[in-house]
């Protein structure tokens, strides 16, 4: 009898590793496996942030990045194939997360003055507290050109989310017609402008100021 509780019981979790427990929703719970392998991907991220942050692209190699992880170089390949590899990662982990604070708080805002300084002081507040690594982004040049690239797909869903409200505020008459997606983007290029003069040391003010000096800016040409 016990070994035939043994040998269901050793059924039971071969089919657990092999066929993962559903959710009410459907989805599969994910393995320990799979737990452990997005923690252990998650820590490499952070730690190559942060050789990137103090070493720049072309400075930060693989070796710097493991021991920054506390794993072996091996594990750090088991991962990614290579340093362009894990630096693309680090921008897609950052900027998604830009991308969700940003949608969130534009769509908490309740007017367009407010969701226009959402968008900006999100972006402003980011790139302070990550300044070292937009330095990299924005600055540096050769391997690390194609986040250029990247960047407005990144911004491509937060700025129609803002186009969107600037639609319907001309619509209600509390802004003169515009062309909405263009002067979003038209927003999203000055922030970016004043993140640049920010990383080049050119403006000591709070994001928070520099977002209010945007908003009355903008604000001027927008008004009936």
């Amino acid at each position: 009898m016990l070994l035939y509780y043994t040998v269901m019981f050793w059924r039971a979790e071969s089919h657990t590793a092999t066929h993962p427990a559903q959710v009410p929703d459907g989805r599969s719970m994910k393995t320990k496996q799979q737990v452990l392998s997005e923690f252990r991907r998650s820590e490499i991220i952070d730690a190559a942030r942060s050789v990137f942050a103090r070493k720049g692209f072309d400075r930060g190699i693989m070796d710097a990045i493991a021991k920054e992880a506390g794993v072996a170089k091996g594990t750090v390949y088991l991962y990614f194939r290579s340093k362009e590899e894990i630096y693309r990662a680090v921008l897609d982990n950052d900027m998604e997360f830009l991308k969700k604070n940003t949608l969130e708080r534009i769509n908490a805002a309740k007017t367009l003055k407010d969701k226009i300084q959402a968008f900006t002081l999100t972006r402003l507040e980011n790139a302070e507290a990550r300044k070292e690594l937009f330095r990299i982004m924005d600055l540096e040049s050769g391997g690390v050109s194609f986040t250029r690239s990247q960047y407005r797909r990144w911004l491509h869903e937060p700025v129609l989310l803002l186009a969107s409200a600037i639609e319907d505020a001309a619509r209600r008459g509390e802004i003169r017609r515009v062309h909405s997606e263009k002067v979003a983007w038209i927003i999203a290029d000055m922030t970016r402008g004043t993140i640049q003069r920010r990383l080049l040391g050119q403006n000591d003010t709070p994001p928070s100021e520099d977002s209010k000096f945007l908003l009355k800016f903008i604000w001027a040409a927008l008004a009936v």
